[in-house]
């Protein structure tokens, strides 16, 4: 082993010994279930729908391994994929629709920053939570 490969890994050691390696799988996990929930506190689910109208992509938040949201004003729609645990809030998505609605049958990549495919996301069912 040369010198520095040496010191990378006496650097990710110390970064380990520290805590400042990322988080394990269920944490992130854990984290997103938990922002989910206090972006639903107080509001009431609804029936899931397959497709809704989904205007503004600005308005679709990834939330870590848990879900991808998109936010309608008085009604946040929630889509829970088959595996979660392949978002991740750092990519992009890349939303191929069949029509003018976001439909959990769309094909949904995702992209890293520099541009490069990441994944494929499979949407399930969008549930409405309304206001009370």
């Amino acid at each position: 082993m040369n010198g520095s490969c040496r010191t990378v890994l006496a650097i990710l050691g110390a970064l380990a010994a520290t805590g400042c390696v990322s988080t394990s799988a269920a944490e992130r996990a854990a984290e997103g279930e938990a922002k989910l929930a206090r972006m639903l506190e107080g509001r009431v689910a609804g029936q899931p729908q397959s497709c809704i109208s989904a205007w503004q992509s600005r308005n679709l938040e990834v939330i870590d391994e848990t879900a991808i949201v998109y936010d309608a004003g008085n009604t946040i729609y929630v889509a829970r994929p088959a595996r979660p645990e392949s978002l991740d809030s750092d990519d992009i998505l890349v939303v191929e629709r069949t029509g003018s609605q976001l439909c959990k049958q769309d094909i949904v990549r995702t992209v890293d920053q520099s541009g490069f495919m990441t994944g494929v996301v499979f949407l399930g069912d969008f549930v409405p939570y309304a206001e009370r």
